[in-house]
């Protein structure tokens, strides 16, 4: 862990009061990417500026106003939960590591993606215009 907890635990209440799941271990990962039919949005969670101006808000504005929604909302945390981002991280092969970003999965498979490059320098409203374009598609 490179963040100690009680300086990171209100970004991540951000997300889990919005209807996230955290999950800490590499294991419930694996869990919920290879078991779950469906859809399933990961946020991978960071402290960094962007992170707090942009990605949590623009995910929480999402799921707060699709019209259609993933299955299950989960989020890691980088710099936290190592061995569980790197998992995530795993399954979102082949683009490299992001955090903040966001990833969409169907049936288990990667089918949208928004890379730290897509959250910088980009206003909430406009990642969530895109991820809930992709809701549209895949949910």
């Amino acid at each position: 862990m490179y963040y100690p907890i009680h300086l990171t635990a209100p970004m991540s209440q951000e997300l889990t009061d919005a209807g996230f799941e955290s999950l800490h271990t590499p294991e419930a990962v694996s869990a919920v990417l290879e078991s779950s039919k469906g859809t399933v949005l990961m946020v991978v969670n960071s402290v960094c500026g962007c992170a707090a101006r942009n990605a949590r808000p623009a995910a929480i504005h999402t799921v707060q106003n699709a019209g259609k929604l993933p299955d299950k909302l989960v989020t890691v945390f980088a710099g936290v939960d190592l061995a569980a981002t790197q998992k995530a991280r795993d399954y979102m092969l082949p683009y490299p590591p992001s955090s903040p970003s966001m990833a969409l999965f169907k049936d288990g498979n990667l089918v949208h993606f928004i890379e730290r490059h897509h959250i910088e320098g980009r206003n909430a409203a406009s990642i969530a215009a895109n991820l809930k374009m992709a809701l549209e598609e895949y949910c």
